[in-house]
């Protein structure tokens, strides 16, 4: 499609969907956007965008209200398991003080 067709086409379907003011480069910080809410990580972003810097893909790492919710929903349940003894497993350092104390 040459740049003119494309432009005609562009301008017709933002129109027509009632976001006359979208850019065509909206859509990829959109779809960025989305994708770093999402959980991507900032390897992921970089390479989804062709990125070879942080500083660019970090453009797209939009704190929302909704994300803070969701992170702090997660970390209440790991400390309401912590709390239950949900780990079965020692960790490292419970299983070091063990070693000490009977040494």
């Amino acid at each position: 499609m040459k740049h003119s067709g494309f432009r005609r086409t562009w301008h017709r379907t933002r129109t027509a969907v009632g976001l006359p003011s979208l850019h065509f480069h909206d859509l990829r910080h959109i779809g960025n956007t989305l994708a770093a809410s999402s959980g991507a990580s900032l390897k992921e972003l970089m390479s989804r965008m062709g990125h070879s810097s942080t500083r660019a893909a970090l453009i797209y790492q939009h704190a929302s209200q909704d994300r803070d919710k969701a992170i702090a929903r997660v970390l209440g349940q790991a400390f309401k398991k912590a709390q239950a003894g949900g780990h079965k497993k020692p960790s490292g350092t419970q299983r070091a003080r063990k070693i000490i104390k009977f040494q």
